[in-house]
C-alpha cells in the first residue's frame, strides 16, 4: 500500500473531502444553524434568535444549506395565515449530526470555563454520556495513529 500521507504535497484541494465540506458548512453561522436543526429548530425566526444572527445572514445561510441539500423547505400554514416555510434536515443533513456532537464533545472538554461545560449530550434511555468515536466498519474503536488514508477511485493519482 502506498503511504498517501507522505505524498500529500501533491494532492489537489479539488479532491479534498475536508475542503469540500468546509465549502458547504465552513461558516460559524452555518454550523450553528445545523446544530439548531439537529436540536429540532424548524422556523426562520427561531434560527435567527437561537443562533444570534441577523435576518439577512440567517436567510443567506438557510438558502446555502438548502441548495447544498442539507436542509429542505417544507410549507406549513397556521389557521387564517398565509403559507410559510420551515426547514427540515434531509438525510444528508442528518449525516452531519456526528460532526455537531464531536464539536460539542471537544468544546466541553477543551473550551470550558470554571463553571464547567455548558452542554452535555446524554442518552435519553439510560442517561449515559454520548460521545463520538473513530470506529471502523467492522466495529473496532480505532486510535488516530492507526488510521490509514487511501485514494478513492479517480480521486488522487499516485505517482
Amino acid at each position: 500500500m502506498t503511504d498517501l500521507l507522505s505524498q500529500r504535497e501533491t494532492w489537489s484541494m479539488a479532491n479534498c473531502s475536508v475542503a469540500a465540506s468546509i465549502d458547504v458548512v465552513g461558516t460559524r453561522s452555518a454550523i450553528l444553524i445545523l446544530r439548531e436543526a439537529i436540536f429540532g429548530t424548524r422556523r426562520f425566526e427561531d434560527f435567527v434568535r437561537r443562533v444570534g444572527i441577523g435576518e439577512p445572514a440567517a436567510a443567506a445561510r438557510l438558502k446555502e444549506l438548502t441548495a447544498a441539500g442539507l436542509l429542505e423547505r417544507v410549507p406549513y400554514q397556521e389557521p387564517g395565515q398565509r403559507t410559510r416555510y420551515e426547514y427540515q434536515l434531509t438525510a444528508k443533513g442528518m449525516d452531519f449530526q456526528p460532526v455537531v456532537y464531536a464539536l460539542l464533545q471537544w468544546g466541553s472538554k477543551w473550551e470550558t470555563d470554571e463553571a464547567g461545560p455548558p452542554l452535555r449530550a446524554t442518552h435519553r434511555d439510560c442517561g449515559a454520556a454520548v460521545g463520538v468515536r473513530i470506529r471502523c466498519d467492522a466495529g473496532h474503536d480505532v486510535h488516530p495513529d492507526d488510521v490509514a488514508i487511501e485514494a478513492g477511485p479517480g480521486l488522487i493519482t499516485v505517482p
